[in-house]
């Protein structure tokens, strides 16, 4: 066996293609993870609109999440539905499989399963109906959605969104990016 003897300028030059190569394959490997994260973990999406006021508000930079989501009344989710908007929604669920959704229109009160909902994170009482009628019994594999401005909010008090199948549901809200001064959950 013959034993291989560089001269210093070949020892650097291959201890700097083994640095690189290292940088090449960590770089890779990053862009790898970062696919795979944004694919099946986590998503950027922004609120467009009022709909969703005074909770989230026009041009706020949200991160939501699918893993292992399972819809839970309370949570703002993003929802791909196809709509006359052509856009994805924001709201919040208020009932899931098998609960019934009513709706005193005139007193403002949206009730549950026979309970009125305590919703402080409305900006008024819902006096707003579309074209469905209730009370209404939500599907299995669907959602009842709202948005938290319910006089200003298309959802599915309206028959085009009305009951969302689950699987349209990008991901639960986890984050509030921008705007800088209101970073972090929203509620």
């Amino acid at each position: 066996m013959m034993n291989e003897e560089f001269t210093p300028t070949e020892a650097i030059g291959r201890s700097l293609m083994r640095e690189l190569y290292d940088w090449v394959e960590a770089g890779i490997v990053a862009v790898v993870c970062v696919i795979i994260l944004f694919t099946f973990g986590i998503r950027m999406a922004g609120v467009d609109g009022a709909s969703m006021n005074p909770t989230l508000h026009d041009q706020d930079l949200l991160v939501i999440s699918r893993m292992l989501y399972q819809p839970v009344c309370g949570d703002i989710v993003v929802i791909t539905k196809p709509n006359h908007q052509q856009k994805p929604l924001i709201k919040r669920v208020i009932a899931t499989e098998g609960q019934t959704v009513d709706i005193d229109f005139d007193k403002g009160v949206v009730y549950v399963d026979g309970a009125a909902l305590q919703e402080p994170y409305t900006a008024e009482p819902t006096y707003h109906s579309y074209d469905m009628v209730f009370p209404q019994t939500v599907p299995q594999g669907c959602v009842f959605a709202m948005g938290d401005n319910r006089n200003e909010s298309w959802d599915s008090r309206a028959a085009e969104v009305g009951m969302i199948d689950a699987r349209y549901i990008l991901g639960k809200v986890i984050y509030r990016i921008l705007p800088y001064n209101q970073m972090g959950i929203p509620q």
